[in-house]
């Protein structure tokens, strides 16, 4: 399967004090890196989804894709912004603030797929939705919801006849850097 794996840096970041989260370092390299480099040996190509710092992001060689929908609206339109620019047909989203994800990852997804257009991460307490294989024929449905002034990307991905994946056996590989703290005990502790 032809997959582009894509890191979601788009966001406002506001648990991080409005800082590009993305860029903020974790054992000398931003976040979104991290998550590229775990990213890189699973997919075919990689790009990310940025809306701010647009040439530091470039300056990685990656491409790199705007919203095309105005203020921020979520992890949908960066996923329905960066499928009607890029070329392929299955997308795996993961976001910047997720560093640790496993090397199996994009594997597990495809294999338990069941001819479903969407799949996400379920870790065994949680979902995450925005780590997701998401095939290119959804994202008129994705921009139809958005549309409609709805932001919820579980609700969404479920009417797309999506379902979680179980990751319960490296749950911690799902760990959020959301706030400046969140950072601070990661750089100590991993």
């Amino acid at each position: 399967m032809n997959i582009t794996g894509v890191v979601l840096a788009g966001g406002k970041a506001s648990r991080m004090g409005g800082q590009d989260k993305g860029l903020m370092p974790l054992h000398g390299k931003p976040l979104w890196k991290h998550v590229a480099d775990r990213l890189q040996p699973q997919v075919s190509a990689v790009a990310i989804s940025a809306n701010r710092n647009i040439s530091v992001y470039q300056a990685s060689g990656f491409p790199v894709y705007q919203d095309t929908l105005a203020d921020f609206p979520g992890p949908l339109a960066g996923m329905a912004s960066v499928i009607r620019q890029a070329e392929g047909e299955w997308f795996l989203f993961c976001p910047c603030d997720t560093p640790f994800i496993p090397a199996h990852l994009a594997e597990r997804l495809q294999s338990q797929r069941n001819e479903a257009p969407v799949v996400w991460v379920h870790d065994g307490d949680r979902d995450h939705p925005a780590i997701a294989l998401v095939h290119r024929r959804i994202a008129a449905d994705i921009e139809a919801y958005l549309a409609r002034g709805d932001r919820r990307v579980m609700v969404f991905m479920r009417e797309a006849g999506g379902h979680a994946v179980d990751f319960s056996d490296c749950r911690e590989a799902f760990s959020n850097v959301n706030t400046p703290e969140d950072l601070a005990w990661f750089e100590a502790h991993s």
